[in-house]
């Protein structure tokens, strides 16, 4: 383990890199901004003022805490492991994103910037930088694969409304990754008065660390209320949370990643199955390390180093890479990383409706398939805390579209 990181916690070194991952791979005509970036995030990070701001809003405008739910019926109806839902899809605006988001668009604001880009896969980054653009009375261009923009289609009309300009984007699959290699190219010819809102924890240092630590408010939640439901000093024995680019799982692990005892599990989408067909986006399970969106990480490439398009029925998994630091938490084993295929996540979808009423998100359906895999296996005292980071208001035509496929195979 590089000597560095006497503490889990210390990443990312002064160049942005967790061992080997990470770092700052862009153009020179970013670079200025990027460092000034930082160099705002520094400032706010030791500014009181700007955390009174975030907490203000998390309370009052996002409905934060968000609730910590001990899943009875899931749990009886699985046997063995007590598990409980960090309930972040009751956020204002459905998901996880916002809170991102709103660090983001507050530092956007302190560096003077008044038009802000941002690149959506599922959705759910679209809408929140949306709704705290509209917030603030901002100018939001939203940058959605043409393909992910008739799959969501809820959510891009729910961004419409909120005064966002959406751009579909047709090159390669139309995708996440293409939606935000266009919003790359669109930050290089406007640095001067736009922002790019970054809605994963990826891309070039700091953008990594930045969305970490504004997503560390779910783990720090779950640690003071799992103490409410299960006394003083417990901790949870697994966490478990969907990976995509994986902002709201390592927004989940972060606050715990010096508890040793505390296992800690990524979920990756594995498509129809992970093979060499790379009909999924399970980049640690079949990638390897690149250079991609400005950092070096996992990636889903062939053997001359292009990047591949990889499958998700889950749009906001639906991306052939990782965040860095979810890439060095791999190979020095703090964290194990699993896939789940579409089957076992849509199965998992309706177990989740028909035992606890509560329609989940196609992203944390794959982390729940494989709760669901585990729990009967643990033993009764074992807690798992997963991060329900999603709800499903914007998958029901596509899960209504996939179970008829299916009814239709099974005739």
């Amino acid at each position: 383990m590089n000597e560095l990181f006497n503490s889990f916690m210390n990443g990312p070194d002064e160049n942005g890199r967790f061992g080997k991952f990470g770092g700052r791979f862009v153009s020179e005509t970013l670079m200025p901004l990027i460092l000034s970036l930082e160099e705002e995030y520094e400032r706010a990070k030791t500014d009181d003022a700007f955390w009174a701001e975030m907490d203000d809003l998390w309370k009052h405008y996002v409905g934060r805490p968000s609730p910590l739910y001990f899943a009875e019926r899931m749990t009886d109806e699985l046997g063995g492991a007590k598990i409980y839902l960090k309930r972040d899809e009751l956020n204002h605006t459905g998901a996880h994103k916002i809170n991102n988001v709103l660090g983001q668009i507050l530092l956007a604001r302190r560096m003077g910037k008044t038009r802000i880009i941002a690149e959506t896969g599922a959705g759910q980054h679209g809408v929140a930088t949306a709704t705290v653009c509209a917030r603030f009375g901002l100018k939001c261009v939203v940058y959605m694969g043409a393909h992910d923009v008739e799959r969501q289609a809820p959510n891009v009309f729910r961004m419409r409304l909120l005064g966002a300009e959406i751009v579909p984007v047709t090159s390669g699959r139309g995708t996440l990754k293409d939606a935000m290699n266009d919003a790359l190219r669109d930050w290089v010819t406007n640095v001067d008065n736009t922002f790019y809102c970054i809605g994963t924890a990826a891309g070039p240092h700091p953008y990594p660390a930045m969305v970490r630590d504004f997503q560390s408010i779910i783990g720090k939640e779950v640690r003071e209320q799992l103490q409410e439901h299960e006394g003083d000093n417990v901790l949870p024995d697994t966490l478990i949370a969907a990976i995509g680019g994986g902002s709201n799982a390592i927004g989940l692990f972060y606050p715990f990643l010096d508890d040793k005892k505390v296992g800690i599990i990524g979920v990756e989408a594995g498509g129809k199955g992970v093979n060499d067909d790379m009909e999924h986006c399970a980049s640690l399970t079949g990638g390897r390390p690149g250079v991609l969106h400005g950092n070096r990480t996992y990636l889903l490439q062939d053997d001359d180093g292009q990047i591949l398009e990889g499958h998700s029925i889950s749009a906001g998994l639906d991306y052939p890479g990782i965040g860095p630091e979810h890439s060095w938490l791999h190979d020095i084993g703090r964290a194990e990383y699993v896939s789940i295929t579409d089957k076992e996540a849509l199965d998992a979808f309706q177990f989740c409706c028909t035992t606890e009423g509560i329609i989940p998100a196609l992203e944390p359906s794959h982390a729940l398939a494989h709760v669901i895999k585990i729990a009967p296996t643990l033993p009764k005292d074992h807690i798992i805390v997963m991060n329900m980071c999603g709800r499903g208001d914007k998958d029901i035509f596509t899960v209504a579209k996939a179970l008829e496929f299916e009814m239709e195979d099974e005739e």
